[in-house]
């Protein structure tokens, strides 16, 4: 418990209480002293008090006075009464009217720590029933919000939850970008209502006079909306709206706040984002212009942090976009809408700016892994033509700067790009072709071997013969001889 009481006119007897109290055990933050009545009434008056001791018989004010006279408190703390045996007519009387329990004098202390112990769960109890109510009420509040549809029986319970909160004044909706880190509030004392994940936005509730606070600590650099002033509770889905067209301004403005009543109004904003513009960037990201289809986001982007477009236009501009993008590019890069999720989400960050280098700085990667691929994809289709060249040219004068001229290739990048889709450099390549051909006219024809030595592309047949014996590891004779003997022949 935070602060506990004593009320005792005898000061030996309210420093024993004092004494037991700090032995017993039980955590209490604050223990205060006081020798009648009235001084106690004045003390309650000014702070809260979890649990009070008070004695019967004192001067001023006695303890049933000042029981009678604190039931008009906001918070009225658990009380004990503490008097001799005569006075327990009086204890009696006292516990009608809400006190706890009742001590003998004197004091004993296992009796205290007992008391103590059994209020301090109570306490305990109570908050955490409170802190329960106040997280169902937050449920009902976030369902007020978004639902346009509410019964009257809804309405009664959100005015019976909370209507000390909007009657009590005027207030103000603010949003800020949804932190998932941040804890939704709940603790009694907080001068606002903090409710997360909104739609996608946190959103306080708090008066005029608590909003300057606000934004100078919790909400400093946050690109935060605020609605205009209401006072009921009917009114809290337009202050919603309010807000939220605010805190947009301040999104793409780059501005710390924004408050409704000094937003642009629509006639300010005159660009339309085309639907032909944003597939043109599309179709520019999987090409070498990519970096034009980049600049022109870019000028978009810039359009949009001058006010240029409505907020809708711009939602409607990125989400085409980006499905775009999954649409045409999906089949290349195995993309799926998982892998862009967030981007699609545009106020998951504090202001344009920061949603602006995110989706360049993706889209930067993501352009140049596409131009990457299709360069892969070029490479090995003219990979593909240089294997059939070869097959259909293996018998002629045939060399690797043939072949990458008759593609239009660098040679040094022809080289490169065929030992890496064919596993083999292209003099071992061609060397295999000729042999799997010279054993098979061995082995299905009688061609001679000096004729076999040139249809298979050597015009040299010591040289065709030294290749084919150090690949095969006999003369094309013995192959034939050996080929001749495996078929039986």
């Amino acid at each position: 418990m935070k602060t506990l009481l004593i009320v005792e006119d005898e000061k030996m007897i309210r420093q024993g209480i004092k004494t037991m109290v700090q032995r017993s055990g039980v955590p209490v933050d604050s223990i205060l002293e006081c020798s009648n009545g009235e001084m106690a009434l004045e003390i309650l008056k000014m702070q809260e008090v979890d649990v009070m001791f008070t004695d019967i018989r004192m001067p001023k004010m006695d303890g049933i006075a000042l029981v009678k006279a604190m039931q008009e408190l906001p918070k009225i703390p658990l009380t004990v009464a503490v008097s001799g045996y005569d006075d327990f007519s009086y204890a009696v009387e006292m516990m009608r009217m809400g006190v706890r329990e009742y001590i003998l004098k004197p004091v004993d202390r296992e009796k205290v720590r007992e008391v103590l112990v059994k209020l301090n769960e109570e306490i305990t109890q109570g908050k955490e029933n409170a802190r329960q109510d106040r997280n169902l009420g937050y449920q009902q509040l976030k369902y007020a919000l978004l639902n346009q549809n509410l019964t009257e029986s809804e309405k009664k319970l959100l005015v019976k939850q909370y209507g000390d909160f909007f009657f009590a004044g005027e207030y103000l909706v603010v949003l800020i970008n949804h932190m998932e880190d941040q804890s939704e509030s709940v603790e009694e004392e907080q001068p606002f209502i903090f409710l997360k994940a909104v739609a996608g936005n946190d959103l306080i509730l708090t008066s005029k006079k608590y909003l300057p606070i606000l934004l100078m600590d919790e909400l400093a650099g946050r690109y935060v909306g605020v609605s205009r002033l209401h006072s009921r509770i009917e009114t809290l889905q337009e202050a919603y709206r309010e807000a939220l067209a605010a805190r947009k301004e301040a999104f793409y403005l780059g501005k710390e706040y924004v408050y409704y009543e000094e937003m642009l109004t629509g006639k300010e904003r005159g660009l339309c984002l085309e639907e032909t513009a944003v597939r043109a960037i599309v179709q520019q990201l999987g090409t070498d212009k990519y970096e034009s289809g980049l600049k022109s986001l870019k000028r978009i982007f810039h359009n949009a942090s001058l006010g240029g477009y409505m907020p809708e236009e711009i939602e409607k501009g990125i989400r085409s976009l980006l499905d775009g993008i999954l649409t045409t590019y999906a089949g290349v890069l195995k993309l799926e809408q998982k892998d862009i999720r967030e981007y699609f989400e545009i106020y998951g960050y504090d202001c344009l700016e920061e949603y602006q280098t995110e989706v360049l700085g993706w889209l930067t990667k993501f352009c140049e892994t596409l131009n990457s691929r299709f360069d892969d994809y070029k490479n090995k289709q003219k990979i593909q033509q240089a294997v059939r060249y070869i097959e259909e040219n293996y018998n002629k004068d045939l060399n690797m700067a043939v072949v990458s001229n008759q593609l239009s290739m660098n040679y040094s990048l022809f080289s490169y790009v065929f030992k890496q889709y064919t596993g083999n450099n292209f003099v071992n390549y061609l060397k295999e072709i000729r042999i799997r051909e010279a054993k098979r006219l061995l082995e299905e024809t009688d061609m001679k071997v000096i004729e076999i030595s040139e249809q298979v592309g050597y015009e040299n047949e010591k040289h065709f013969m030294k290749t084919f014996k150090a690949s095969c590891g006999v003369s094309p004779t013995e192959y034939r001889k050996n080929a001749q003997f495996k078929g039986g022949g």
